[in-house]
């Protein structure tokens, strides 16, 4: 059931594609500018944030305008200059577990792909990168989905688990992106025992670019030390890219896939430049704040933490 308020925004619960907008009484906008696609490390003209908002039943809440929002780098409010909420087209890579454990899980583990492909966009690009001893692009972007669910048919589970070497593949290939809004839809059933990277040097880069990362961990086999810290790892992958991490049994795997696509098309995309234009490759922390409507249940926004000012 879709919930509408008086003030013209609408709740859509999280399992239900179907948004519909109702008209509400707008002031001045704000003038917005172009989106470019650029990286958030490279160019910091325009730091780009992803941000979804929720009310207190966690269902997507549309509807909300440029002055419904503040937003602040380390601390300082800064001045939005573009503003979006539309289902602009996505980035997405497939980062795909086939290793030895995955055996009994392939099945359904491909099946949650399609159904996340079910609310993709016809302007989409997506990879995908597969890893078990190693990782490897068998699909380089491409706008034809089938072609990944068609690759995915043929995959067998053996060897051990490179995760961190599969994000890193992932995140090199995402470099050739043509789209601003970006995500990894990471899907493994443990932690990682084969990887030449390690966790400090992935997660940096992973803080380093504006790629949202969505980790799906399929656990409950055998209780191995790989599973045992599998959660936290896809934690720290995910949520300081706004994305999420969701520990799941096989019977969720599919309503989990469909709750991410919606999610990535119930964005606002939100634009500054920001006030401190020192290229010191220092941290930017991030802050996103939802003005409360009148009248609203309290909202939450979910967002990006921050990124790196480049250094040159």
């Amino acid at each position: 059931m879709l919930l509408a308020f008086s003030a013209g925004l609408l709740v859509a619960p999280a399992q239900d594609p179907q948004i519909e907008i109702h008209p509400r009484t707008k002031s001045a906008p704000v003038p917005e500018a172009p989106l470019p696609k650029a990286n958030i490390r490279i160019d910091t003209n325009l730091v780009l944030v992803p941000v979804n908002v929720t009310d207190p039943l966690n269902r997507f809440v549309t509807g909300l305008e440029t002055q419904d929002f503040t937003i602040f780098e380390d601390g300082v409010e800064q001045k939005i200059v573009s503003f979006g909420n539309e289902d602009a087209p996505l980035s997405i890579g497939i980062v795909f577990d086939t290793s030895g454990s995955m055996g009994a899980k392939l099945s359904i583990s491909r099946l949650s792909v399609a159904e996340f492909f079910k609310t993709a966009n016809p302007e989409d690009e997506a990879f995908l990168v597969e890893f078990s001893d190693r990782p490897e692009l068998v699909v380089p972007f491409t706008h034809d989905l089938g072609e990944i669910q068609n690759a995915l048919l043929s995959t067998r589970a053996k060897g051990a688990t490179a995760l961190l070497d599969g994000v890193t593949l992932a995140m090199n290939t995402m470099k050739r992106a043509h789209n601003p809004r970006k995500a990894l839809i990471v899907m493994t059933d443990g932690g990682d025992n084969h990887s030449r990277y390690t966790f400090n040097e992935v997660t940096n880069r992973v803080r380093e670019s504006d790629v949202q990362i969505y980790a799906v961990g399929i656990f409950g086999g055998m209780g191995s030390p790989e599973e045992f810290s599998g959660p936290g790892l896809l934690s720290a992958l995910s949520e300081p890219t706004g994305g999420h991490h969701f520990v799941a049994g096989l019977h969720q795997l599919t309503d989990i896939a469909s709750k991410i696509g919606i999610e990535l098309r119930n964005q606002y995309l939100i634009g500054y430049s920001p006030s401190n234009q020192a290229r010191d490759g220092r941290y930017r922390k991030i802050t996103v704040k939802v003005i409360q409507p009148r009248g609203l249940p309290k909202l939450k926004a979910h967002w990006r933490t921050g990124y790196y000012a480049p250094t040159q």
